[in-house]
């Protein structure tokens, strides 16, 4: 067992179960807690650094969410091993199901759990209008006028404060492009790459829509199957890809969050292959027990990872502002030959998002409604286990703003669904996120069930 002692900075904002959690971060990436290390218990460390448990815990949580750490039973936490290429054996498949029949009419539900949903009531609706109203005011002749074509500069610059400080981006604002939805953004992507990386990898299941978009641009698509921790490095390794479309920080739809270790294999495939990452990060800021992960962008040191987020799942969907951080060579390429392009995503509400952030006002949303999912989510899954208990196995909670059921009933996916519209309630499939469709590799595995949590539930 190993001696730690941080060094804590009272005049930082920081709290100290973060500073423990960076510090020994720190000592594990550079070797001097070396992996297989049983790191002190909760009690002895708190003990020593005359804190309290809590805050030692939480800071033994985010290790262990981030995959620094493992808690081995009746044994201890112990360091990771982050150079480790063990694979562990792929998901067992389901029996295939049909694909659902278009209803003959459009119906009525009384509770919808589409995953896109919000919560309207979370959004300062008075103050983001009397933002916006300040923009007309104050600066109607710009607010009139096209905007600047890789997005607004004062909004760019607070993404990239809020993205470093929030999520570990290493990036400036010049590296930064905003678009109108992540959709577009991956169509920009794909035009981006299509002359030079013709084959790309996508999780499988993954996101239907990117599918569809680098399908659609002409780019030749390899389904990578999942693993419990996330892609399969080795399969993706031997594929032939030249990129990779993922979701590492909460995989849709499956929801598990990818250790650093795979990470790092993952960043030295992208080194060795010559390969670029695509790492969307489409609800980053939704953890409930931990502090969110870290994105993967901030542990390349190559330019290998084009980092994607959104504000359509913590702001409104409507307001269709998401942006991507371009490394350098993929910077170059873009202003030489798509900065003629003209902004997608609505100057107005680029500017009235800038003020937003720039007031403090995200940061307090941020938190406010990562209050009402986390209430949202617990009272979900309790419902779960209180009403079908030993019947479902819950894939991928304690994040994001869904959750997947693994139904053990005998019933088919189709069955399933109309089982729920008998009764007002719509559900969602997932056999439409697995590959084997038309324009790319992979058998069609089973049809699985995902219920999606609505953001009025």
């Amino acid at each position: 067992m190993v001696d730690l002692i941080p060094y804590f900075d009272e005049q930082a904002g920081e709290p100290k179960y973060e500073q423990i959690y960076r510090y020994m971060k720190r000592q594990i990436l550079s070797g001097a807690i070396p992996a297989g290390t049983r790191l002190p218990s909760i009690r002895q460390l708190a003990e020593s650094l005359h804190l309290s448990r809590n805050t030692v815990e939480a800071a033994y949580q985010q290790l262990q969410a981030e995959g620094y750490a493992d808690s081995r039973p009746r044994a201890g936490l112990f360091v990771c091993d982050l150079e480790s290429d063990a694979e562990l054996p792929p998901p067992s498949r389901q029996r295939d199901a049909p694909p659902p029949a278009a209803p003959a009419a459009a119906m009525d539900y009384e509770i919808d759990f589409r995953h896109g949903n919000i919560d309207a009531g979370g959004f300062p609706l008075p103050l983001w209008r009397k933002l916006s109203n300040d923009i007309w005011r104050l600066m109607p002749v710009e607010a009139l006028q096209y905007g600047d074509r890789q997005g607004e500069p004062g909004l760019r610059k607070q993404i990239a404060a809020y993205v470093r400080r929030s999520r570990g981006v290493d990036c400036e604002p010049e590296q930064i492009v905003i678009g109108a939805g992540i959709q577009q953004l991956l169509m920009l992507i794909s035009q981006m790459i299509a002359s030079e990386r013709r084959t790309v990898a996508i999780e499988n299941p993954g996101y239907d829509c990117a599918w569809a978009i680098f399908r659609n641009h002409g780019l030749r698509l390899v389904s990578v199957p999942m693993e419990r921790d996330g892609l399969n490095v080795g399969l993706l390794k031997a594929s032939g890809a030249e990129a990779v479309y993922i979701t590492p920080s909460h995989q849709f739809p499956c929801g598990m969050v990818m250790p650093v270790a795979k990470r790092l294999r993952l960043l030295q495939w992208a080194e060795e292959r010559d390969g670029l990452i695509i790492e969307d990060d489409y609800d980053g800021e939704f953890r409930y027990h931990a502090k969110p992960i870290p994105a993967l962008q901030g542990l390349d040191s190559g330019g290998r990872v084009i980092y994607m987020g959104t504000f359509s799942k913590s702001l409104l969907p409507s307001i269709r502002v998401s942006y991507m951080v371009l490394p350098p060579a993929l910077l170059e390429r873009y202003r030489t030959d798509f900065a003629v392009y003209e902004q997608t995503a609505s100057k107005l509400h680029q500017l009235t998002l800038e003020r937003f952030m720039e007031e403090g006002h995200w940061d307090r949303h941020v938190r406010k409604i990562r209050k009402i999912y986390r209430k949202k989510h617990a009272a979900l899954l309790a419902a779960v286990k209180r009403m079908m208990g030993g019947q479902v196995r819950i894939i991928g909670q304690d994040s994001g703003l869904h959750v997947l059921l693994r139904v053990g009933n005998g019933m088919t996916e189709v069955e399933l669904l109309q089982a729920a519209a008998r009764v007002g309630v719509k559900v969602y499939p997932t056999s439409n996120y697995w590959g084997g469709r038309r324009g790319h590799r992979s058998p069609h595995p089973a049809a699985r069930l995902r219920r999606r949590q609505r953001a009025g539930d």
